[in-house]
C-alpha cells in the first residue's frame, strides 16, 4: 500500500479524491427514494465497482414494529401556468416533487395550489427536500423567491408517479477475513440529488470497500447500502442474531463530503470499541473536531444502537446532518462537496479500520525492562530524535501489561497509534512482545 497526498495506490491503480468526486457526479442526477428504480439504478452502478449483492424485500413485510411500504416510482412532474410555461420541472431538479407524491393531473387556482407547495422563507433561493412516505398526498417543492412571483390564475399540476406493491431494495457486501468477528459499515441510498447528505456516504463507503478487498485483514467486513431508517430496520430484522454475535465495531457513514470540520457522534452509551477508535484517531489527526452526544442522533445509529439491538456503532462525519445550512435543500449540491473533502473522510475512516485491525492487548515477555541494547533497539548515539523514539518504546513497554489495548496505550502515553505500529513490529521480531489471546 503506497500512500500519497490526496490519493492512494491499490493494485497499481491510483485512487484519488477526484475519482470519488467523479463517481458522486455520476450518481447525482438519479432520483432516489426509500424504494424504487432510483435505488436499483444506484446499486447497479455501485455493483460495477464492488461485488455487492442486491436484495429485495416485498411491500407489506413486517419488520419489527414497521411494515415495508409500497414502492414509489416517478417519471415526470411539472406545473404549467396559464400561458403553458413550465414554472416547475421535475426533470430539471428532482427535489421539486414531494417525495412519494401520488399521481395527479388537474387544474387549480393559485390559492388551491398554495396548499400543495413547500418552500423555506429563511432560505429564499433553496428548494427544500420534503417527503411524505407514510401518508398519501402530493405536492411540489419550490424556492420561496419563485413562490413569491406566482400570479393569480389557473395552473395545471401534473405528477406521473406510481405507488404500488413492490419491494424495498438494498445492497450488501460481505468480505471474509481470518475470523468471523465483523466490522460493520452502513450507508444510505434513499435521497434524491443531494451531494453531502446523500451521496458522500455511499461514495466513500464504496472506495473503502475497494481498499478493504485489496488489503490483508483479520476481520470480516459487513457493508450495507440501504434506505435510511426503514432500510436499517429491515436489514436488522433479517440479520440481527448474527450481527449481535459477530460485530465488534461499526460506523454509520454519512455527510462525509465537504471541507468543513469533522464531527463525531457516539453510540448510545459512548463506550464501544468504535467510539474508542474514532476518538483516538480524531484527537490526533483532527483535534478541532466537533463532538456531539447521542441525544443529537438522527440517522441509522438510532436503529443500530436502540435498546435490545445495542450494536457498537458510532458516526464520524464532516458537517453533521441537520447542522449545516445547505442540509436537505438544493444547496447541498456538487459545489458543496469536494475531492479533498471526500478523500479526507475516506482517509480518516481508513485509519479507524487500520486501528481496529491492529488493536490488541499486548504483553511484554520479560520481567523488568528489557535490555534493548542487546537487541539493537537502543541507539549507540543519543540525539533528540533517538531519545524520543526510545522514550516512546519504553513508555509503550511500561503499559504493555496484557490489560491495556493499543488504543489505551496510545491514549496513556500520548502517542498516535500509527507511530506505534513499527515499534510493535520491532518488539515482536525480537520476541519481546506477545498478543494476549482473547478468551
Amino acid at each position: 500500500m503506497i500512500l500519497k497526498e490526496n490519493n492512494i495506490e491499490i493494485n497499481n491503480s491510483i485512487i484519488s479524491g477526484n475519482h470519488m468526486y467523479d463517481f458522486l457526479n455520476r450518481l447525482f442526477p438519479i432520483c432516489r427514494s426509500i424504494t424504487g428504480d432510483g435505488v436499483r439504478e444506484t446499486l447497479k452502478i455501485i455493483q460495477k465497482d464492488i461485488p455487492i449483492k442486491i436484495f429485495e424485500v416485498p411491500s407489506g413485510t413486517k419488520v419489527f414494529d414497521w411494515t415495508v411500504p409500497k414502492e414509489w416510482n416517478i417519471k415526470d412532474a411539472y406545473i404549467l401556468d396559464e400561458e403553458g410555461n413550465k414554472i416547475i420541472d421535475f426533470k430539471k431538479n428532482n427535489l421539486h416533487v414531494l417525495g412519494y407524491s401520488v399521481p395527479v393531473d388537474k387544474y387549480l387556482e393559485l390559492d388551491e395550489l398554495q396548499e400543495h407547495l413547500y418552500s423555506l422563507e429563511q432560505q429564499p433561493d433553496a428548494i427544500p427536500y420534503i417527503t411524505s412516505y407514510y401518508r398519501e398526498r402530493w405536492g411540489f417543492c419550490i424556492s420561496q423567491k419563485q413562490r413569491n412571483q406566482l400570479k393569480k390564475g389557473k395552473y395545471r399540476v401534473y405528477i406521473d408517479s406510481e405507488l404500488k406493491d413492490g419491494h424495498l431494495t438494498y445492497g450488501e457486501l460481505l468480505i471474509p477475513g481470518e475470523t468471523e468477528e465483523e466490522i460493520f459499515l452502513s450507508t444510505y441510498i434513499c435521497h434524491p440529488s443531494m451531494a453531502n447528505n446523500e451521496l458522500s456516504g455511499p461514495v466513500v463507503t464504496t472506495y473503502l470497500a475497494k481498499w478493504i478487498i485489496n488489503t490483508s485483514r483479520k476481520y470480516t467486513y459487513r457493508i450495507v447500502f440501504i434506505p435510511e431508517t426503514i432500510g436499517s430496520i429491515t436489514y436488522l430484522s433479517n440479520n440481527l442474531n448474527i450481527m449481535k454475535k459477530n460485530i465488534i465495531a461499526g460506523f454509520n457513514i454519512t455527510c462525509v463530503g465537504d471541507d468543513r470540520t469533522y464531527s463525531y457522534l457516539p453510540s448510545r452509551e459512548g463506550n464501544s470499541l468504535a467510539d474508542k477508535v474514532a476518538l483516538n484517531i480524531l484527537s490526533y489527526k483532527h483535534p478541532d473536531f466537533v463532538s456531539y452526544t447521542y441525544l443529537d442522533r438522527g440517522s441509522d445509529e438510532r436503529q443500530y444502537c436502540s435498546p435490545g439491538i445495542d450494536l457498537p456503532v458510532a458516526s464520524v462525519m464532516r458537517s453533521k446532518y441537520a447542522t449545516y445550512p445547505e442540509y436537505h435543500t438544493s444547496l447541498d449540491d456538487l459545489d458543496l462537496v469536494t475531492p479533498s473533502g471526500l478523500f479526507g473522510s475516506y482517509d480518516l475512516l481508513k485509519d479507524c479500520i487500520k486501528l481496529l485491525e491492529r488493536n490488541e492487548k499486548y504483553k511484554i515477555n520479560c520481567l523488568g525492562e528489557p535490555q534493548l541494547g542487546k537487541y539493537g533497539l537502543y541507539p549507540t548515539i543519543s540525539t533528540k530524535e533517538t531519545r524520543n523514539n526510545v522514550r516512546d518504546m519504553m513508555n509503550f513497554i511500561a503499559y504493555a501489561d496484557g490489560i491495556n489495548d493499543l488504543v489505551d496505550i496510545s491514549n496513556k502515553i500520548d502517542v498516535p497509534v500509527w507511530q506505534l505500529y513499527s515499534l510493535i513490529e520491532k518488539l515482536k521480531e525480537h520476541g519481546l512482545l506477545s498478543i494476549v489471546e482473547k478468551t
